[in-house]
């Protein structure tokens, strides 16, 4: 069976129609935007394609900071500002639904024989 993946590191190769130079923005307390700029290979702005902006904080939880990040959908630093809140509302709920989907599927896993290993004489699965 063949594979797209090179054989070797040095058969990696960047894709020169999709790079982007970044810049980072924070407010030292908040968190933090990242804006991806569109560049061509010289370096120049490429203005036929949109900047691609994402959003980084955390919160705390019973077991320390947890980490969100998600895309923002804006076309300014402003729009990513003002888009900041709901972005990073939206990471955090997407987050805690893998978690709890996740929880489903381990609580409806089917429990077979060969799950099951002996240990001081009770059962553990």
């Amino acid at each position: 069976m063949m594979s797209d993946q090179p054989e070797k590191i040095s058969d990696v190769k960047m894709d020169t129609a999709n790079l982007y130079r970044e810049e980072a923005y924070t407010d030292l307390k908040t968190g933090g935007i990242r804006k991806l700029v569109p560049i061509k290979l010289d370096g120049s702005e490429d203005e036929s394609r949109p900047a691609v902006f994402s959003g980084h904080t955390q919160v705390m939880s019973p077991h320390g900071p947890v980490p969100i990040q998600g895309v923002i959908e804006a076309n300014t630093l402003e729009e990513a500002v003002l888009g900041f809140p709901l972005a990073m509302e939206s990471a955090m709920n997407q987050m805690v639904e893998e978690a709890q989907r996740m929880q489903r599927e381990q609580a409806n896993r089917i429990v077979t024989p060969g799950d099951l290993k002996k240990d001081n004489g009770g059962i553990i699965v």
